[in-house]
């Protein structure tokens, strides 16, 4: 398949020595998300009203932190804190006093509710998901369309267990017939076999720590750690 714009980060992906793939497709978008959110993107008009309005999650608020834009990131969250404080002064003028009786009907009022949706609420990741997403459709239409890519696939180093299941989830969802079958057949394939061969990797650290073994080469067990957490919770570990 002669390779498109679109299918040109999911092939790079797949080239890297990698434990999920998926998980640097990911961390790509993320990292391109912080950049255009404190690069010159933050003095647009349209941009300040969605960050007003969605705010970040903990995670990209670090990430953002960790930029060393301050003079960026203080003009979001200057217009984006009196935004959320205009709201809930006006909603907290607004709630009705709790009832009170032993059968009163309990009601949930709207501040509760902002807040609590403002916390799920995140404009990196709502932007990245928006994009994610085609990537991951991207993968199935290569697999399904590219031979080659086939070949790259199963020679991966597998998946994080979060991205299997999202693979998994893919392909029965718009695949069928044998297509779906073989890919499903890989996928189960290769994250099983790296999963075993990280899980093997892991339980050599450990036992590298038994006097026993003092002596005993390290074999592939030296990062084992931090490959695991990249297959178990999709997260990289900087190297110390």
């Amino acid at each position: 398949m002669k390779e498109q714009l679109y299918t040109i980060p999911v092939n790079d992906a797949f080239d890297k020595d990698c434990e999920c793939p998926v998980c640097f497709i990911y961390e790509s978008l993320e990292k391109d998300a912080v950049d255009f959110t404190l690069g010159p993107s933050y003095m647009e008009d349209d941009i300040r009203m969605e960050t007003d309005k969605s705010g970040f999650c903990t995670h990209h608020m670090k990430q953002l932190y960790k930029n060393q834009n301050r003079l960026g990131i203080a003009l979001i969250l200057h217009t984006h804190m009196k935004n959320t404080t205009k709201t809930l002064e006006k909603m907290s003028k607004s709630s009705s006093p709790a009832k009170k009786g032993l059968f009163a009907k309990k009601e949930t009022s709207e501040l509760p509710m902002f807040t609590q949706k403002l916390e799920n609420s995140c404009y990196i990741c709502n932007r990245v998901n928006n994009v994610f997403d085609r990537y991951i459709a991207t993968i199935i239409h290569c697999y399904a369309h590219d031979d080659d890519f086939v070949v790259k696939f199963n020679k991966s180093k597998g998946f994080c267990t979060k991205h299997y299941g999202i693979l998994y989830d893919e392909a029965q969802k718009t695949m069928s017939g044998s297509t779906q079958n073989k890919f499903l057949n890989d996928l189960n394939t290769v994250y099983f076999e790296n999963i075993k061969r990280v899980t093997d990797d892991l339980a050599w650290f450990i036992d590298k720590f038994d006097y026993r073994n003092e002596n005993e080469p390290w074999k592939n067990s030296k990062d084992a750690v931090q490959r695991t957490i990249l297959k178990t919770n999709s997260y990289f570990v900087e190297n110390e």
